[in-house]
């Protein structure tokens, strides 16, 4: 065969291979339409009376035009109509005067945001972003936004297989602080400057300078105590990730494998006075940051399983291992409590 012949044949490759992509798009598309418009309707209200009362912020995940807009329920209604923002986010997290927005841009080439939106929902302030949008946190005070991102693409199911970016950024404007390369990771009384360290899932106290966050290296995690004036993180367990304040400040909230397989993980709560955990009722796997609906009951994502279209719920269990989980709301995923 000829050069000519080779290249001729070279190009015929290649436009068919495009071809079938613009069709695997297209078709991609039409479906998503078609579900779209076959979606039973949303019930809606009214978002500024929602957000007159405790409520609590979350993104939908219900099919329709409205999918992956941060909308919100009240405490008293939370399966019933919700109140639409006009911000669409991957992740999001709100207090009473402030959110904070991490969301994908996708483009030949995706690009990450992160932005601090007023009560109004207008943006704030930007925050830096290098990574796929993973965990946000707002400080108590609304001084501090933490973010987490994976910055290699890497997911979880792997401690020592990924790589993440967590800064803790102040919203008063100043330089962000990067866990991994600004903080002095200590374990046992020892200082920990394994080059493999990743660190994520910040919740924050009340006294504008403490937090915990999750610190790993190799397949070991551990749920660390941060100062912020100090610039250390002091290693307080094994085996936890993802950590949530209670509202007391009493006990910490976070995932652990508790020898489950690799990928898998239970709900713990810890008390920090006596060191003792407790396993929660939840038997599914949640891949998650808890979040505190109170001092007695948690709340936390769950993917949607089954063939139904919308991806994910929002559950709440028992802080104290009793009970049984069930759906809080509905068609919705990273909730944000605000009272």
């Amino acid at each position: 065969m000829s050069l000519r012949s080779k290249l001729a044949a070279f190009a015929v490759v290649l436009v068919l291979a495009f071809g079938g992509t613009v069709w695997s798009i297209l078709h991609t598309r039409e479906k998503q339409a078609d579900a779209v418009e076959a979606a039973p309707p949303v019930p809606v209200t009214d978002l500024a009376t929602v957000a007159a009362e405790p409520h609590i912020v979350f993104r939908s995940t219900a099919i329709g035009n409205d999918y992956g807009r941060v909308a919100m329920v009240p405490l008293t209604d939370p399966d019933g109509p919700r109140a639409f923002t006009k911000v669409a986010c991957d992740r999001v997290y709100a207090h009473r005067d402030e959110a904070v927005c991490m969301y994908s841009k996708p483009s030949l080439v995706t690009t990450y945001r992160a932005e601090v939106l007023n009560q109004d929902w207008e943006v704030r302030a930007s925050l830096p972003l290098n990574g796929v949008p993973s965990r946000t946190r707002l400080s108590p005070d609304g001084g501090w936004a933490a973010t987490t991102t994976f910055v290699s693409g890497h997911a979880y199911s792997s401690p020592g297989d990924f790589s993440t970016e967590t800064l803790i950024t102040p919203l008063s404007g100043g330089k962000s602080l990067n866990l991994e390369t600004n903080f002095t990771l200590y374990v046992d009384g020892r200082r920990n400057t394994a080059r493999n360290r990743n660190l994520w899932g910040v919740t924050f106290t009340g006294d504008d300078d403490h937090f915990y966050a999750t610190a790993a290296s190799g397949a070991t995690t551990w749920l660390v105590r941060g100062s912020i004036k100090d610039r250390t993180l002091t290693a307080l367990r094994e085996d936890a990730e993802c950590p949530s304040l209670s509202p007391d400040g009493a006990r910490v909230a976070f995932k652990t494998r508790n020898g489950q397989a690799q990928g898998q993980w239970m709900i713990a709560v810890y008390d920090l006075a006596t060191g003792r955990s407790t396993l929660l009722a939840e038997k599914h796997s949640v891949d998650d940051q808890i979040e505190w609906l109170d001092d007695q009951r948690v709340l936390y994502g769950l993917p949607r399983s089954g063939s139904g279209p919308s991806a994910s719920d929002v559950w709440v269990v028992p802080a104290d291992g009793t009970g049984t989980p069930s759906i809080f709301v509905p068609d919705a995923w990273s909730p944000a409590v605000v009272r």
